[in-house]
C-alpha cells in the first residue's frame, strides 16, 4: 500500500511534456484559481521537464516563470542511463507528484523506483480497454459506441497502473480519429486538473489496484 497524507501547503508538482503542453497549461491555470468552495487549488507546478528541445510545452513553462529542464535520450549511452538521469532531474525539484502530460517516452526502473505511486498519466480510452499508443484509433476500429479518458498512476506496464478517475465520451457515427480525440482531450484536461487538485488537497492511498481519496 502507498499513501500520501492530507497537506496544508501546496503540493509540489513536476510536469513532463513532449509537445504542445495543453494539459500543462490547464494545470498552470488551475493553480492560480480557487475551487467553487473557495479553497485554493492545492498544487503548484514547480518545474517542467521534456525529452526534447524547442517545444511549446517548454515555452508555456517559461512564460509562466516555471523552471525547465531537458533530458534527451540521445545524450545518454543507454536507455537505463537516460532513465536514471531523468529521475535525478525530477528529484532535484523535490516533487510530491509527477504528471506525465503527453510525455512520449516510457520510463524505466530507476524512475519508477523514485516516483512510483506518485506519477500520474492520462490515456484517451477507458482502461483496461484499448491501451497503448493508439487508443482512439483502436476504439473506432473496434466499433465501440463509448470510449473516454482515464487518469491513472504509472507503473512498469503499458497503461496498466491503478486507475484514479475515468470519464466516458460517446462516439458519434460521423467521428474520425481527429474529431473524437479532440473531444476526449477536452475531458482529459478537466479530469486531470480535478484529479491533481484532489490528490494534492486531500491525500490518497493505493491498495492493490484501488486508489482511495478521502
Amino acid at each position: 500500500m502507498a499513501a500520501a497524507p492530507e497537506r496544508t501547503s501546496p503540493a509540489r508538482v513536476v510536469v513532463l511534456v513532449s509537445g504542445s503542453g495543453t494539459n500543462l497549461q490547464a494545470l498552470l491555470d488551475a493553480a492560480a484559481e480557487r475551487d467553487p468552495a473557495g479553497r485554493p487549488y492545492g498544487a503548484e507546478v514547480v518545474a517542467v521537464g521534456a525529452d526534447r528541445d524547442g517545444i511549446e510545452g517548454l515555452r508555456r513553462a517559461e512564460r509562466a516563470g516555471v523552471p525547465t529542464f531537458v533530458t534527451r535520450v540521445r545524450d545518454h549511452a543507454t536507455r537505463a542511463e537516460w532513465d536514471l538521469a531523468l529521475a535525478d532531474a525530477v528529484a532535484a525539484h523535490r516533487p510530491d507528484l509527477v504528471v506525465s502530460a503527453g510525455f512520449m517516452k516510457i520510463v524505466g526502473a530507476a524512475f519508477l523506483s523514485a516516483f512510483g505511486g506518485r506519477t500520474i498519466n492520462t490515456h484517451p480510452a477507458l482502461l483496461p480497454s484499448f491501451p497503448g499508443a493508439h487508443g482512439v484509433r483502436d476504439a473506432l476500429a473496434h466499433g465501440a459506441k463509448v470510449t473516454g479518458c482515464t487518469v491513472h498512476f504509472m507503473d512498469a506496464g503499458v497503461d496498466s497502473g491503478p486507475i484514479i478517475a475515468q470519464e466516458a465520451v460517446a462516439i458519434h457515427e460521423e467521428d474520425d480519429e481527429e474529431t473524437l480525440h479532440e473531444r476526449i482531450k477536452d475531458v482529459e484536461r478537466r479530469l486531470l486538473v480535478d484529479v491533481v487538485g484532489r490528490l494534492a488537497r486531500d491525500g490518497y492511498r493505493i491498495e492493490g489496484r484501488k486508489v482511495h481519496i478521502p
